[in-house]
């Protein structure tokens, strides 16, 4: 097996041009690997600390040479000769040198650039797909498949232009279309709700992860016109197609009440939960992310409580990928599904401890990118390989973001290369065919013997790659001694609206759709070829490959 000879990190920008860690790890035998760490701007307070720089002379205070250093200094070289495949031992190892509860001394970004590319480098030396060594390595899911995409279209609070309260306005497609129908259908409705804020005169800019920020009067107004645009695409609203939100109910409580632009006086706990109840009665809202702010307990348990059997609550700041905080969760039944992120936790090890945890209790998780993110794709392959049920990777526009539907569409051919395989090889053989003959002289045909054409130059090796067998990791607990963790002061986010929001549009509210009969359901499509997306969105048509790898 192969062992680590070195590792080294550098820093890099993420998405919104602030610096982060990409961090690079060789093997022993040559190969390597690569990966880089994303960062918020909605952060949970009881989130593991990233460590930055803090000099106001360079990036904005935000550089990270410092965890690039603790990186090459410290966790690397106490790594160097370890086994890859060996994860938790890796993952506890570098917590250990830590030694804080919150990670803040070497950093959480620090830590999770290296048990990231630990992950990867393990699966490279076991010749298998990152996804499939997930799966092997914790047998967290039994099967394979593409999560269900939660597709963000329209931004406000933190990561809009201080036009709306709620953080995410998503479309979310039903359960029953594939994953290549499904992104077309997001690309469908989002391109279609450009047309129609271009044709209500709203401004069109778009937020910090590529969500369009209209100018509206108020965050209802966002449902209408999701609703709107939904109805003039092929596909039939509630039923092939739900809403879905992302509160961030934080980043809007004061004082203990709730401002939202809906109303005049601010919501008490208790009014923001009946508001929340007539977004599920007039727009089928059935997932609500951050409902409340993480500390307000009562509102999250009575929420779930009234409204938890036909809705999914999702806890992301309450949670912050802990698997202290969904232990707590659950017992008291806080929420019924965890957004997973895991720079949030700082490990892999503590992050598939919080999924196996969820999906034991019945829980849907959901794996989700941050705003700050980069190119790479790790949370496809941890989403596939874990089962999550749900994966929340922003609008269908964006460079970070199109890379990771694309790996999941490179995803869905291999896991749809590997069916037919499996059901080719259930088939029974063939007959054999009879042997052609002469007509004149009734001998069989010879065929000409034909020696094999040589590969390579003369004197090469050939090497056959053979997949290493995988043996399941228990998930041990990576903490080390508790320790009282530490408040992380969220970052307050630069402006990122194109346009300033003046003069807002009007969107005139429709008929509740509660009671619409049922329109014809979109069949999905049956795409023999997933779609795959340039940076702007649009979609490339891929070469026709008979066996993916």
């Amino acid at each position: 097996m192969s062992t680590i000879q070195q590792i080294y990190a550098r820093e890099v920008l993420d998405a919104r041009g602030m610096p982060t860690i990409e961090c690079s790890l060789w093997l022993d035998d040559g190969r390597s690997v690569m990966t880089t760490v994303p960062s918020g701007t909605s952060t949970g307070k009881y989130e593991a600390k990233e460590l930055r720089d803090n000099d106001p002379n360079r990036m904005v205070g935000k550089g990270v040479l410092k965890a690039v250093e603790n990186i090459n200094t410290i966790l690397g070289p106490q790594l160097v000769g370890k086994d890859p495949t060996f994860q938790t031992d890796n993952d506890q190892l570098i917590v250990n040198l830590d030694g804080t509860k919150d990670k803040s001394k070497l950093g959480a970004n620090a830590i999770l650039a290296v048990s990231q590319a630990i992950l990867k480098a393990g699966a490279l030396s076991s010749n298998l797909p990152l996804y499939k060594y997930i799966q092997q390595k914790y047998q967290v899911t039994d099967s394979l498949s593409i999560p269900s995409c939660v597709f963000n279209l329209i931004e406000g609070g933190k990561h809009g232009a201080e036009n709306l309260d709620i953080q995410e306005f998503e479309i979310i497609p039903a359960s029953h279309i594939d994953y290549p129908s499904s992104l077309n259908m997001a690309i469908t409705i989002f391109s279609k709700l450009k047309e129609v804020l271009t044709m209500k005169g709203a401004i069109h800019s778009t937020g910090l992860n590529g969500g369009f920020t209209p100018n509206l009067f108020n965050n209802t107004d966002a449902f209408e016109i999701i609703i709107e645009t939904i109805k003039a695409t092929p596909y039939t609203f509630a039923q092939d197609v739900f809403l879905g939100a992302d509160m961030a109910a934080s980043t809007f409580q004061e004082n203990e009440k709730y401002m939202l632009k809906d109303k005049s006086q601010p919501y008490s706990a208790k009014e923001l939960a009946k508001y929340y109840k007539s977004l599920i009665e007039l727009y089928h809202v059935f997932y609500i992310e951050d409902p409340f702010q993480e500390d307000d307990v009562n509102a999250w348990k009575e929420l779930t409580l009234d409204i938890g059997a036909t809705s999914m609550i999702v806890g992301d700041n309450l949670l912050v990928t802990s698997l202290e905080k969904t232990t707590k969760a659950i017992q008291d039944k806080l929420c019924n599904s965890v957004l997973v992120k895991p720079n949030q936790t700082g490990t892999v090890s503590e992050t598939i401890q919080v999924i196996k945890l969820a999906k034991e209790s019945g829980w849907q998780v959901i794996v989700s990118h941050r705003s700050g993110g980069t190119i790479d794709d790790f949370v496809c392959d941890l989403a596939v390989g874990t089962g999550a049920q749900y994966v929340k990777f922003g609008p269908p526009n964006r460079g970070e973001r199109i890379a990771k539907y694309n790996r999941l569409s490179t995803i869905y051919s291999e896991l749809q290369y590997d069916a037919q395989q499996l059901i080719n090889a259930q088939q029974p053989e063939a007959p054999a065919q009879t042997q052609p003959t002469d007509l004149q002289t009734d001998i069989p045909i010879q065929a000409q013997q034909t020696q094999p054409e040589a590969v390579g130059q003369v004197g090469q090796t050939a090497v056959q790659s053979q997949v290493t067998q995988v043996v399941p990791e228990p998930v041990a607990n990576p903490n080390p001694t508790p320790v009282q963790p530490m408040t992380i002061t969220t970052p307050t986010p630069n402006p990122v609206s194109e346009q300033p929001v003046t003069n807002p549009v009007e969107i005139t509210p429709a008929t509740p759709v509660i009671n619409e009969v049922p329109q014809q359901a979109v069949s999905p499509q049956n795409t023999e070829q997933p779609i795959v997306l340039d940076a702007t969105g649009e979609t490339i048509t891929p070469p026709l490959e008979n066996n993916p790898t």
